[in-house]
């Protein structure tokens, strides 16, 4: 009689890190293109301009010129994004302009402005696109305008800023990159664990 002896089990092929990695791999890639795709939506379209909507005005006499002051959102507040306009009488033809913006925190003979354009999104007025104004308090507005009547100043005083709306500036940029930091967090965190140095030594390479 003969005994077969039984073979010894056959020693397991030692385990592939290849797939493991193209998956992490692929789970990092949609992370990074998810946060892409984050940003890229929420940031303004160049086509999408939205039309410029006034639902408040101020009348200020600029020498000669009659001019209204439009403002996209009323009450005004710091720190919140409007448009202005300003349309003279008689249209914009053979005329130009200069602002000057003065407020709180401003000090002697400092002012914000420039020369008077265009609104981008109106173009039969002048304007400003998408501002802001940095602190509450009274603002004040002066305008030259050279035209065919001569040259003109004015000023429309006393705008109350009020306080910004909503919670602190520092706390909202605080509560906003929480999320990103989380994730950057658990990135460094899976790869730290998975990286491709411990499954190689693994592997005997």
């Amino acid at each position: 009689m003969h005994l077969r002896t039984p073979l010894p089990p056959r020693p397991r092929p030692a385990r592939t890190t290849r797939r493991p990695l193209k998956h992490r791999a692929r789970v990092l890639l949609l992370a990074l293109c998810t946060i892409g795709a984050t940003i890229l939506v929420s940031a303004p379209s160049a086509q999408a301009y939205a039309p410029v909507e006034i639902v408040h005005t101020e009348q200020v006499q600029v020498g000669p010129y009659h001019l209204t002051v439009g403002f996209s959102k009323w009450p005004l507040r710091a720190m919140q994004s409007l448009d202005f306009t300003f349309a003279p009488d008689g249209g914009l033809t053979g005329k130009s302009g200069i602002l000057s913006m003065t407020g709180p925190g401003m000090q002697g003979g400092m002012h914000m402005g420039g020369p008077l354009s265009r609104h981008p999104r109106k173009r039969d007025v002048w304007g400003l696109d998408v501002r802001s104004l940095s602190t509450a308090g009274q603002w004040s507005f002066t305008f030259t305008i050279n035209g065919p009547h001569g040259q003109g100043t004015g000023t429309l005083d006393n705008i109350t800023i009020l306080a910004q709306p909503g919670p602190p500036l520092a706390l909202s940029w605080t509560l906003c990159t929480l999320p990103v930091i989380g994730l950057i967090a658990f990135l460094v965190v899976a790869w730290r664990r998975h990286r491709p140095s411990r499954h190689l030594t693994v592997v005997g390479i």
